[in-house]
């Protein structure tokens, strides 16, 4: 990837454009040094270095110098711990390699990267950049320009979570590339040693490759020592990470030369011929996609043809054309790796960020035509959360009011699209985090009007989940007005490719079921929210696997004719009677096997610590408390837990509560960092308790939790 102050250059003027770049900055850096000179020293004076070593809230950062990767330093770092990747690819051992298809990668660069996203505990704008259309996504690269590029444990988690995998970035650039590349050239064991360090970096903190981007000039000589880098990396990545991917950026050739090529051709293929792919540099023009194919053969779809979003010299122009390069892409039948989709983010793209990214994605949904799946076991837990919001609840109670953003929150989302008014209803169905929330900070809303008469589906899910021979058990919480009712439906699918569809409901509605195979009649779960009715339901559907899940939207009138509307499909229906307004909301949905355990072990059964403890005083005789929490089962048993959930309760006295437990944040690790707490002095004793979720979405009672207690100290 060419820093973009220079992609809008021909590429015969690269290396003049590079000096005229660097005479301007050294101008501007002396002007401003001249007029300000003493204020920027006393700035950079005042900013303290950071030392990766030290306790600090936990970040992603790159790795910057071929001697931070070769002396594994990352490792001793405070943050590393947190910095690993929790959620494994669903099925690994059976989807591990890609499909054989055209496939779609994404590669995020934005701002020079580790920008909201490198807060590992989360941070505090509700309004940070996510990407939510993993179903259209088949591998994610998270981009920058330093050395390593380690993508945060965030994008990590929730890419793997949705079925995508994820690469980091090793690229070399301009004078101190080319030294870098003197150093890990040299030899072909030095070659060796750092593919080694960059395959013991993704193997330990979960992701799954690497994209090499080499934009240097080499020596002749240097070509087999890389070759054999790449050759080394490909085989060591393959074997110590199943379903991994490095993948070859086309850049400099096999005689040496940085010269981008724009398609695969006898420059390139010595590369690609012993990785998993190219991301072809995104200049190419209107038949170099089919000459890539031809000269690919039957690895043709792992020919990935750039598109930059920003649309520098790109084909058809990037931004709202993106379409025009993928049509093309599709027409060819290769792959396409979409450069800086955060386009949409940055550039401030109207109305505002949920609406241009929805359209934006549905333009590129409809030109590639391609939906993945989602692929797994039971069970499937979603609270429709993208990872930002207003306001953090838990099973329907809501315990914090504060912006936030955590990537690594965000669960499973739906394969949503947009509605056409009609005759007969206009429903949106839409993400939204302003709204109540039953868990975390999202829900689906639907919204508009809907005639007594009829009732609307709208799709959330498509996959394969095998049901096996238990019963399933299904719970989803609404939160709705009086008469506006919603309903699951469940489309399972026979080895004979039977299909049966299943209403999920509390209400008797003779005329709506019998639209379907089967009807689940729900109990409601008591003790909940007041706020939302949480049903619940068991079906028995052996030797069928789940394969789509819809939300219904009804009236809540027990007799009616119900013509039924389909939300992709709308037609010109006879019903007869008023449109009135419809909302409803849907907090999350659980579908497992009813043998599936939500049972949690007893807090006795944890081992829970803390270290780096350090506390400071006010003239007040207030405190605050800095640590990092640990805890671990005492037998070393693996339960499948989501996350945890950490809280701090202040006490005063033996059992005085200054006030009920404060919710700190979510871990998705065995650790969290505590920063600044601050402590009243009244409070005597501060109790940290750690919530596990299960991977059902079920949460430990607090009381049942495993805790931490500490003596406040005395000045």
């Amino acid at each position: 990837m060419i820093t973009r102050l220079l992609r809008p250059y021909c590429r015969q003027f690269l290396i003049s454009a590079r000096t005229t770049l660097r005479r301007t900055l050294r101008y501007l850096l002396s002007l401003i040094m001249s007029n300000s000179e003493a204020e920027l020293q006393k700035s950079a004076s005042d900013t303290p270095t950071f030392d990766p070593t030290q306790p600090s809230l936990p970040i992603s950062y790159p790795i910057k110098t071929l001697h931070e990767l070769e002396s594994r330093s990352y490792f001793d770092s405070f943050h590393y711990p947190f910095n690993k990747a929790s959620v494994p690819i669903p099925n690994l051992g059976s989807s591990s390699s890609l499909p054989n298809r055209r496939r779609l990668l994404v590669c995020h660069d934005m701002a020079g990267g580790y920008n909201d996203d490198k807060w590992v505990q989360g941070g505090t704008n509700a309004d940070a950049y996510a990407i939510w259309h993993w179903h259209l996504i088949d591998v994610f690269v998270y981009f920058s320009h330093s050395l390593v590029t380690i993508p945060p444990p965030c994008w990590t988690n929730t890419a793997h979570r949705h079925g995508v995998k994820v690469l980091g970035t090793f690229i070399t650039e301009w004078d101190e590339g080319r030294s870098v590349c003197d150093e890990m050239l040299a030899t072909k064991g030095s070659a060796q040693t750092y593919a080694e360090r960059l395959v013991q970096l993704a193997a330990k903190l979960g992701f799954d490759g690497w994209l090499i981007n080499m934009e240097v000039k080499l020596d002749l000589g240097q070509i087999e020592n890389l070759k054999e880098f790449v050759k080394h990396l490909s085989l060591l990545m393959h074997s110590s990470v199943p379903g991994s991917l490095v993948l070859w950026y086309d850049s400099v050739t096999i005689d040496g030369k940085l010269q981008w090529q724009d398609k695969l051709d006898e420059y390139n293929k010595p590369f690609f011929d012993i990785c998993d792919g190219i991301f072809v540099n995104y200049t190419w023009k209107e038949d170099y996609p089919r000459l890539s194919a031809n000269v690919a053969g039957d690895r043709k779809f792992d020919v990935y043809m750039g598109i930059d979003v920003f649309g520098r010299n790109t084909y058809g122009g990037g931004q709202w054309n993106v379409n025009v390069a993928l049509d093309l892409l599709r027409k060819e039948d290769v792959s396409a790796a979409v450069f800086a989709p955060g386009w949409v983010y940055q550039t401030k793209q109207p109305p505002d960020f949920q609406t241009a990214q929805n359209r934006w994605w549905g333009l590129l949904e409809k030109s590639w035509a391609i939906l993945r799946n989602y692929s797994g076991t039971l069970p499937i837990y979603t609270n429709f959360d993208q990872g930002h919001g207003y306001h953090v609840s838990i099973d329907g109670d809501r315990v914090s009011d504060a912006a936030w953003n955590n990537i690594s929150c965000q669960g499973l989302q739906p394969f949503l699209e947009f509605a056409d008014d009609t005759p007969n209803a206009f429903i949106q169905a839409f993400v939204d985090f302003k709204e109540a929330s039953y868990s975390g900070g999202g829900n689906i809303t639907f919204k508009g009007s809907l005639e007594g008469q009829t009732y609307i589906e709208k799709r959330i899910f498509q996959g394969e989940f095998p049901v096996g021979e238990s019963p399933i058990h299904i719970l989803y919480s609404v939160k709705s007005d009086s008469n506006s009712s919603l309903a699951l439906a469940l489309e399972f699918t026979s080895i004979a490719n039977e299909r049966t569809s299943v209403l999920v409901t509390s209400q008797e509605m003779n005329q709506l079921s019998n639209k379907f195979n089967k009807v689940l009649m729900t109990r409601e779960l008591k003790g909940v929210s007041p706020e939302w009715v949480v049903h619940e339901g068991t079906i028995t559907m052996n030797g069928y696997k789940l394969t789509e899940i819809l939300a219904v939207c009804y009236r809540s009138e027990p007799q009616f004719n119900v013509p039924r509307l389909k939300s992709r499909s709308y037609g010109p229906d006879n019903a007869v009677g008023s449109s009135t307004n419809y909302f409803a909301v849907l907090g999350h949905i659980t579908v497992k096997s009813s043998a599936h355990n939500s049972d949690f072990p007893v807090s006795t059964s944890w081992l829970v610590g803390a270290e780096y403890i350090k506390w400071t005083s006010d003239s007040e005789g207030s405190k605050t408390l800095s640590l990092k929490l640990l805890w671990e089962l005492k037998d070393g048993r693996n339960y499948e837990f989501l996350n945890y959930k950490v809280y701090v309760e202040k006490l005063s006295g033996q059992t005085e509560r200054v006030r009920e437990p404060e919710y700190l944040g979510i871990a998705q690790v065995n650790c969290y960092y505590v920063s600044d707490l601050k402590i009243p002095s009244v409070v005597s004793r501060v109790k940290f308790i750690i919530q596990a979720c299960s991977d059902d979405g079920t949460n430990q009672k607090l009381d049942d939790s495993p805790y931490y207690e500490l003596h406040v100290e005395n000045s």
